[in-house]
């Protein structure tokens, strides 16, 4: 359903979305982050917070599942962003364990019955003690809006979604959509470090 969306109105949403301000974001994520470290963007969109790691010296692997995205962020950032969906990435080679996985307002578009598969796989390719961000729009519920699905979380709800997965919430923090007119919209943030 959210990659028909995707789909249809990938042109506005890279627009949108491509020079949203998330400097605050990454001075939680990348003090984390070794220098030269390799980063998987998980469901990149615009491609926007890949073309900015690499301009910082890191590594970076993206995907996503909308096709038309891919094509739109291959373009923007130069590498090769591979279409794929959370449950089915699989870095290239079997042996090679990321660093560290961003996966900014992304992961909120698995319906909440999947997603915990989907940390878990992500986890699977994540070396331990690696850093993984995620966040999801505040709340605790499931919604549907404008054709996309949506799984909100607000501390709770997260820490049910990453039971079993081998992930531990580090820290959480609330901020403010930064996109134009939507202020009020709260996002729950979380740095998850893998334990297991």
């Amino acid at each position: 359903m959210s990659n028909n969306f995707y789909n249809e109105n990938a042109t506005s949403f890279f627009n949108d979305t491509v020079d949203a301000d998330l400097s605050v974001i990454y001075q939680q994520f990348l003090p984390l982050v070794k220098s030269g470290s390799h980063i998987l963007d998980a469901g990149c969109g615009s491609g926007r917070d890949t073309l900015f790691f690499i301009k910082q010296g890191y590594q970076v692997t993206a995907f996503d599942a909308c096709e038309a995205l891919t094509i739109k962020a291959s373009e923007y950032t130069g590498i090769n962003v591979t279409l794929s969906t959370f449950e089915n990435f699989k870095s290239k080679s079997p042996q090679h364990l990321f660093d560290a996985i961003w996966a900014c307002a992304s992961l909120l578009h698995v319906p909440s019955h999947k997603i915990s598969d989907s940390f878990k796989n992500l986890a699977d390719q994540l070396k331990s003690e690696g850093v993984f961000y995620c966040s999801f729009k505040y709340g605790d519920n499931d919604i549907t809006k404008n054709g996309r699905h949506f799984t909100n979380a607000d501390e709770s709800r997260l820490n049910e979604l990453i039971k079993n997965t081998g992930l531990v919430i580090d820290r959480t923090w609330i901020t403010e959509d930064v996109r134009p007119n939507r202020h009020g919209e709260k996002w729950l943030n979380a740095i998850l470090i893998k334990v297991a």
